[in-house]
């Protein structure tokens, strides 16, 4: 798989799709803090978006899309002058897996949010800005309204291979999203994701996560994107924050916590896969970066929190 997929994999998103938001008149809607990442289209009309402690308030339009990715309370609106509603309060009285505010409602909302896996969590979110907004118009605004308006019909809809079909078009919209941003100005990017649009740092990346366990050397590394020891590894610490091999050794750590959540291999043999001989230097290894010995890492993994009150897990139907 590519970079991208990899951590997805690892994050082992979980879509969770809200009830459909229709409102009209003046409103205002505060929405408390979340966990995870939260995504909405407006399928109709137009509204105010205003997060907590950010910048200036983002105008969304018909046919806009965004992702949300540091948790911090937010605020839906046709005037955010208006005095507050808490969502909450909405979202507790469901009806079809709908939500009206005010009458002859004109703006539509259609999205949910993603549960990802709290271990690995941190070193996805933190090279995403706090807002992804794909304005209407643009090609990946367009896909990401279709798969939105596919969720809308399912969650509607009692076909057989609903819940599946949620899940993959939920996964679908998260990709294109993430799709549209490395393809925005590479100068607003941050971080891993960064590096993932840098041609050279990011084929790097590409072929450590291609064989993450294969014994790389800064200097095959280097050599193999057509750059000096030197200059590539100022580049990766610069674009991701360190070095190369400290990367990969965090990466096969990473793999390896997924190995102990999903397999009931012994730690011994996990840490030979990862090209560790002998278990007190993988443990080692891994309690560097992980925090804890591998044997406590597995005994202490517990199962994820319920989604949020306003949202109804994909595979249900009611």
């Amino acid at each position: 798989m590519d970079p991208l997929s990899d951590v997805l994999s690892l994050l082992n998103a979980r879509g969770v799709l809200s009830a459909r938001l229709a409102v009209g008149g003046e409103w205002c809607l505060q929405f408390p803090g979340y966990k995870g990442l939260k995504f909405n289209t407006l399928a109709e009309g137009s509204c105010w978006l205003a997060m907590e402690g950010s910048g200036q308030p983002v105008q969304l339009r018909a046919g806009d899309c965004y992702l949300l990715t540091d948790g911090r309370p937010y605020k839906l609106a046709s005037d955010l002058a208006l005095p507050v509603v808490d969502a909450r309060e909405l979202y507790a009285r469901v009806v079809n897996r709908a939500v009206q505010y005010g009458d002859n409602p004109d703006t539509l909302l259609i999205g949910g949010k993603f549960s990802l896996d709290a271990a690995n969590a941190a070193f996805f979110l933190d090279s995403l800005p706090p807002l992804i907004h794909i304005p209407a118009g643009s090609d990946q605004a367009d896909v990401l309204l279709w798969v939105l308006k596919r969720l809308a019909a399912e969650q509607l809809g009692d076909a057989i291979g609903t819940s599946t079909m949620a899940e993959h078009l939920a996964h679908i919209m998260l990709v294109q999203t993430l799709r549209a941003y490395l393809a925005s100005d590479t100068r607003a990017l941050s971080g891993w994701m960064a590096a993932l649009a840098d041609a050279k740092i990011g084929a790097a990346l590409g072929l450590m996560h291609g064989a993450p366990t294969q014994r790389w050397t800064l200097a095959e590394l280097a050599s193999s994107v057509g750059m000096s020891r030197s200059a590539f590894a100022l580049r990766f610490k610069n674009l991701v924050g360190t070095s190369p091999l400290d990367y990969l050794l965090r990466w096969r750590m990473r793999l390896a916590g997924q190995s102990l959540a999903n397999s009931k291999a012994s730690v011994s043999s996990i840490g030979l896969s990862f090209g560790y001989e002998s278990e007190s230097a993988f443990s080692n290894a891994f309690k560097r970066v992980m925090g804890l010995p591998p044997r406590e890492y597995r005994s202490g993994l517990t199962a994820s929190e319920p989604a949020a009150n306003e949202h109804t897990d994909l595979a249900q139907q009611d």
